[in-house]
């Protein structure tokens, strides 16, 4: 067979096995390097060798997966793999693994049901390994099913509570009450608290915090949720009209870095000055933050240590052969970093 003619095509085993005038089976066991266990001739194993690198074949990934029962890939599935928060977990996370032997699919849930679904259902037809996902609601029998079928599952930033797994979080309800406090303590009376509007459980969470400082201080709640859109202006809208419409506040904390961003945008087309009209704080420190004048004070996550959690738990999982480990709730400390953005000049 004319090998150039054969290129045009994936070279197969058998096609191997027909030009060399040697059993598939034998070719496979050299492949799969079990040369010297079967007893093959190490002259036919320099042979069969030397022409795979020359014709650059590559074993089917798929059929070999079939074959051993593991891909060496983990399927992991963010809310949005452009935020800078999932970004860099997710690039931690890849490094940790390809050092275990395994690698990494990235998606983007954009937390939506349908296609978390979709995405899940990829992954079990490319035979991943494991699978690591910040869930969306509404997909508890599809995680449910995967941990029946004995596939290991990690979540992390937010938890399911009617599926029994493995998850990674912060304390997002005490980091969300001490910022709230820390408003208080400035002498700052009027808060509001802006974020996504979502049943999940970190943001809820984040809400519960809010909501516990100011009872415990007999403030007011000034709540405002956004239906979370990939277009900013559908963000920013109900932003500008909240503020216009509570021209008392003094204090926003913003319940998600992406929320914030778009709330300096709406501050400062509305020409509010921080602090002096204005106290900010924000869940999920980011650059921008750092470089807005003055810097905004932020919840920082620790990324490394959440990145080095979440992927130590599902490499224990995929090295014990038993499913019947009991399932780690892992609550990690946040940092609260106070910049100028919220310092009151009366304290």
């Amino acid at each position: 067979m004319n090998l150039l003619i054969q290129h045009v095509k994936k070279l197969s085993i058998v096609d191997i096995a027909n030009h060399l005038n040697v059993s598939k089976t034998t070719i496979s066991f050299i492949l799969n390097g079990r040369a010297q266990e079967k007893r093959i001739g190490k002259e036919l194993v320099e042979r069969v060798q030397k022409f795979v690198e020359e014709v650059g074949y590559k074993p089917n990934s798929l059929a070999k997966s079939l074959r051993t029962g593991k891909s060496n890939i983990i399927g992991l599935m963010v809310e949005d793999i452009s935020n800078p928060f999932f970004a860099s977990i997710a690039r931690l996370i890849e490094d940790r693994a390809y050092k275990n032997g395994y690698k990494i699919i990235y998606c983007s849930t954009d937390n939506d049901t349908a296609k978390t679904r979709d995405l899940i259902s990829m992954f079990r037809d490319r035979h991943v390994d494991g699978y690591i996902i910040a869930p969306p609601e509404g997909i508890e029998e599809d995680i449910a099913s995967l941990i029946k079928d004995g596939m290991p599952v990690v979540l992390f930033d937010r938890h399911l509570p009617k599926v029994n797994t493995d998850y990674v979080e912060i304390d997002n309800r005490f980091s969300s009450y001490n910022a709230t406090m820390h408003l208080v303590q400035q002498g700052y009376k009027n808060i509001a608290y802006i974020t996504f509007a979502s049943n999940q459980t970190q943001m809820q969470a984040r809400l519960h915090g809010y909501k516990d400082a100011l009872d415990e201080s007999g403030l007011k709640h000034y709540i405002q949720e956004i239906v979370f859109s990939p277009d900013e202006e559908l963000i920013m809208g109900p932003i500008k009209t909240f503020l216009k419409k509570h021209k008392n506040l003094d204090a926003i904390f913003f319940g998600t870095n992406h929320v914030g961003t778009c709330g300096l945008k709406v501050i400062n087309s509305l020409g509010l000055k921080v602090p002096g009209d204005l106290a900010l704080v924000s869940f999920d420190d980011y650059d921008v933050f750092k470089l807005f004048s003055p810097p905004v004070s932020a919840i920082a996550q620790p990324i490394e240590a959440i990145a080095d959690s979440v992927i130590t738990v599902l490499l224990n999982k995929l090295n014990t052969s038993s499913q019947h480990i009991s399932s780690q709730s892992i609550i990690l400390k946040t940092d609260f970093n106070i910049r100028g953005s919220s310092k009151s000049n009366s304290v």
